[in-house]
């Protein structure tokens, strides 16, 4: 069975993980939210504690901020799932000196062998200025290019704007 894989992309404060949220809820009266933020700061569990409040007791979640591919295959065939987000995986791995170019490589191989549906957020990182510093250049290019490949390997693919979301893919 082909899973229903979606990716929704936006700029911050787009509207991006509210739109993700609803669109997984509309596939399953419960869902996983895999979570790959970690609280390195007291504004970062801030934001992470207003994520969860604003999700109701429909969602159970799972912390993994590197082992995504895992978490999918362990809960898959189940409810449906929703990862947010993939841009902080990412930055995630490039911070722990992780091969990035092969994890995202091993989630584009594995998303059409999942049978449940899942839907990913990760952040558009790239229509602003080219930044002034050769790290955050090498995570804009990562970025770019795992955007690419994981768009490449869903079913759907959606942009959203001021809250309002485009779908991008199947035209």
């Amino acid at each position: 069975m082909m899973s229903k894989s979606i990716l929704i992309t936006g700029g911050a404060r787009s509207g991006k993980s509210r739109f993700a949220e609803t669109r997984t809820l509309s596939m399953g009266e419960a869902a996983v939210y895999i979570a790959t933020a970690q609280a390195h700061d007291a504004e970062m569990a801030d934001r992470i504690a207003r994520h969860r409040a604003r999700r109701g007791a429909e969602w159970r979640t799972i912390a993994e901020p590197l082992a995504l591919c895992a978490a999918l295959e362990e809960s898959d065939g189940g409810p449906p799932r929703l990862v947010d987000c993939l841009t902080l995986w990412l930055s995630n791995l490039m911070l722990a000196e992780r091969d990035w170019e092969a994890e995202v490589t091993a989630l584009v191989d594995l998303i059409p062998r999942l049978t449940g549906p899942v839907v990913f957020v990760t952040n558009e990182v790239g229509a602003g200025i080219v930044p002034d510093n050769a790290l955050a250049r090498a995570f804009r290019d990562a970025a770019g290019f795992s955007n690419q490949r994981v768009a490449a390997a869903c079913d759907e693919l959606w942009f959203c704007v001021a809250g309002h979301p485009m779908k991008v893919k199947p035209q």
